[in-house]
């Protein structure tokens, strides 16, 4: 499998995916434009199968495709690495798009979607998977936990978790931040990078994280609710330093 860099936003690869050729069509040309590297697939095993031959970047994915649906694609895809994905869903479809966000995609659209705004949450979800220089003392460790953002690597009590781009942004942000309350408006701006957006983005991918890192995640007590505010982070809750 050929691997690029997942960070460089100039020249990154992405596979749009969308058995609709007319979608694909307008999505690829606008992409192009703004100069990425554009592979088409028009239903999951072909998607499958480019992916594996060049590793993409992202992936821009319908969620309704033939056969194999965006759902499955997309499990079978961070079966073989991570990828940041961004779901194209029906307006409307609820549902979907929660079920897109539980299994790891990092954002969605709805149809129909301005070109425009699209290629915006490509620039804007490839750019938040960009690792951030860090110093050789950016280790970050409470409760248990222990996050190499240089790396991009996760421990709890010394196992790896397999986290998603996204859920690790997230961790690594309330490391950063222990003790503080955050709405979610807030923590989708500073680790999504959006000042807009659908705020159960936000809810899933807490309910994703709290399933890797509590003991108990229908009790939470790393990542705990504030009621009428959103989420704070308590070190002196997990089970101590590694």
């Amino acid at each position: 499998m050929e691997q690029r860099p997942p960070n460089a936003e100039a020249g990154a690869r992405v596979l749009v995916v969308d058995d609709d050729p007319t979608v694909a069509e307008i999505v690829t040309g606008y992409l192009d434009r703004a100069g990425y590297v554009v592979d088409r697939a028009g239903d999951g095993p072909d998607a499958l199968a480019r992916a594996a031959a060049h590793w993409p970047d992202l992936v821009v994915l319908d969620l309704m495709l033939p056969g194999m649906d965006g759902l499955e694609v997309c499990r079978r895809m961070r079966g073989q690495g991570p990828v940041p994905v961004i779901m194209l869903t029906a307006r409307g479809d609820e549902d979907d798009r929660i079920l897109g966000l539980e299994v790891g995609a990092d954002d969605y659209v709805t149809k129909p979607f301005s070109p425009r705004e699209l290629v915006l949450r490509v620039e804007s979800v490839l750019r938040r998977t960009r690792p951030a220089p860090v110093a050789a003392s950016g280790l970050l460790r409470a409760a248990g936990l222990a996050v190499d953002p240089a790396a991009r690597r996760a421990t709890k009590n010394g196992t790896e978790l397999a986290l998603t781009i996204r859920e690790f942004d997230l961790l690594s942000f309330f490391l950063r931040h222990p003790g503080r309350a955050f709405s979610r408006e807030e923590l989708m701006r500073e680790v999504w990078g959006w000042d807009f957006g659908d705020l159960s983005t936000v809810t899933v991918h807490v309910r994703r994280l709290r399933g890797k890192v509590e003991d108990d995640p229908a009790r939470p007590r790393i990542v705990q609710t504030v009621w009428g505010i959103g989420y704070r982070f308590d070190p002196a809750a997990g089970s101590g330093e590694e």
